[in-house]
């Protein structure tokens, strides 16, 4: 099984001992970092930056031919972006601050503590992804263009705040930090955590894990696996999801359902990149990008101690919430097309064409659902459907059924989605209540008087009727 390269820019360690060079190489690598470029002669420094995109560069200070100093005041001046680790013998404090002062990113002594060495290499590296993420989220905000829109051709959609989206996933796609992905049911965060994976280029798979409702014995079990006889009945070794997403992503779904124990297991293996199958005595490299979502609000879950801080903190570094789609109407008729068609395909019909009533009807229903829930209401009224124009029945049916009780809005519906009535500020009379109520179905369907009857749950005529007597 190939390693895909971490970090995606190599490192350059510059040093003329080359023992010294391969013990770096060696330690890097225990922590999975393993794209570095090895340079004994200080000369070959520059000519190396001018041709290749170094993610972080180790310098010893102490080389014949061009001091490390001098090429820490050369690099600060052509690569100011690129943070410069000093790695030396010399103890002097002088030293220190001359390079400080200089720019560089940390400061090192040898000999070095293997942790000492790794924590500052991967602080480095997260500091200048950070950097380049910027860079690139500002270049996409300026453009205000996609560099990869096929990678998100399974979400239709042309609302601003969902491409603003776009924009954000294409700057953050590349990056080792985890991704997380908000959102209520339905709205798709995991096609976007696919759009995220196709972004980042890496060689392996997307693997897909749904928390909820695993325990911590089958969530360990799930994502490390086991080597032969870890517990009764392991016969056989069993590799894990992590080990299957190798090179790739690990998605996991639901992560607000995960149980205490799983989730401090989870942090180690952000934390530390490397995991232990149970039974095993030796970990396991970690090479997965992290991708994780959920609907529920982990805030509150923090504050009633159902969810860590640490872990918290941890998977959020780039975020993504997803708006429902009563918060984007305007794609109702790019996705009323897109399953019309979709349906038609499936069920081996020829394409309905639909009324154009039926936007404005699905546009005065609340879609708890989101987009899954649309596509099932067209995926039902394509499959009954029989003459040439779609019928708005099923609809009208299916929102009926799922907005009321008896024909009646009910009050949870209105608080769950916060819409209210008309944001009355004291209770108007009945006769005032029932004006408005009736210029405000006017309002909604467009001045369509069969649409707004419709919403009403009355006929035409008597809507006919009372607009004419409040007319007078």
């Amino acid at each position: 099984m190939k390693a895909s390269l971490f970090p995606l820019n190599p490192i350059l360690l510059v040093d003329d001992e080359p023992d010294i060079l391969r013990g770096y190489k060696m330690t890097l690598g225990s922590a999975g970092i393993n794209n570095l470029v090895l340079c004994r002669d200080s000369r070959d420094v520059i000519p190396i930056l001018l041709e290749n995109k170094i993610e972080v560069i180790l310098l010893d200070l102490i080389m014949p031919n061009i001091s490390g100093y001098e090429l820490l005041s050369m690099i600060a001046d052509d690569f100011p972006d690129i943070p410069v680790i000093i790695i030396t013998g010399n103890n002097k404090v002088d030293m220190a601050v001359q390079c400080m002062k200089t720019g560089t990113f940390d400061y090192m002594l040898k000999p070095i503590e293997k942790n000492r060495l790794i924590s500052g290499v991967k602080r480095a590296i997260e500091i200048r992804g950070l950097q380049d993420e910027n860079r690139l989220l500002k270049e996409h905000i300026l453009s205000g263009e996609l560099k990869n829109p096929d990678a998100f051709s399974d979400i239709k959609t042309q609302n601003r705040a969902m491409l603003g989206l776009f924009q954000y996933a294409e700057s953050i796609a590349k990056s080792h930090q985890p991704v997380m992905i908000t959102g209520e049911t339905g709205v798709g965060k995991e096609l976007m955590a696919r759009a995220i994976h196709k972004l980042s280029y890496r060689n392996g798979a997307l693997i897909t894990i749904n928390a909820a409702g695993i325990d911590d014995n089958a969530f360990s079990d799930t994502l490390f696996g086991h080597v032969n006889g870890a517990f009764t009945g392991a016969d056989k070794a069993r590799k894990g999801m992590v080990e299957n997403a190798f090179g790739g992503t690990l998605f996991l779904d639901e992560i607000g359902d995960l149980s205490p124990d799983s989730q401090v297991k989870l942090l180690r293996l952000l934390q530390e990149r490397e995991y232990f199958p149970l039974g095993a005595d030796l970990p396991k490299i970690a090479d997965v990008k992290i991708i994780v979502a959920t609907n529920r609000d982990l805030s509150a879950l923090q504050e009633s101690g159902g969810f860590r801080k640490d872990l918290y903190y941890r998977i959020c570094s780039h975020h993504l919430d997803i708006p429902p789609l009563r918060e984007r109407l305007d794609d109702l008729p790019l996705l009323v097309d897109y399953f019309v068609e979709k349906a038609a395909l499936e069920f081996d019909k020829k394409i309905p064409s639909w009324p154009l009533e039926l936007i404005t009807l699905l546009s005065n229903y609340h879609f708890p659902g989101n987009v899954r829930e649309i596509k099932s209401m067209i995926y039902d009224a394509v499959a009954g459907h029989k003459s040439k124009i779609m019928s708005l029945e099923r609809f009208e049916v299916y929102i009926k059924k799922n907005s009321s009780v008896d024909g009646i809005a009910t009050e949870q519906s209105f608080a769950k989605h916060d819409i209210g009535l008309f944001g009355f500020k004291s209770i108007p009379t009945l006769d005032q209540a029932t004006r408005l109520l009736f210029l405000e179905s006017m309002k909604r369907t467009g001045n369509n008087k069969t649409m707004a009857a419709r919403l009403l749950g009355i006929s035409r005529q008597r809507l006919g009727r009372y607009l004419k007597n409040i007319s007078k």
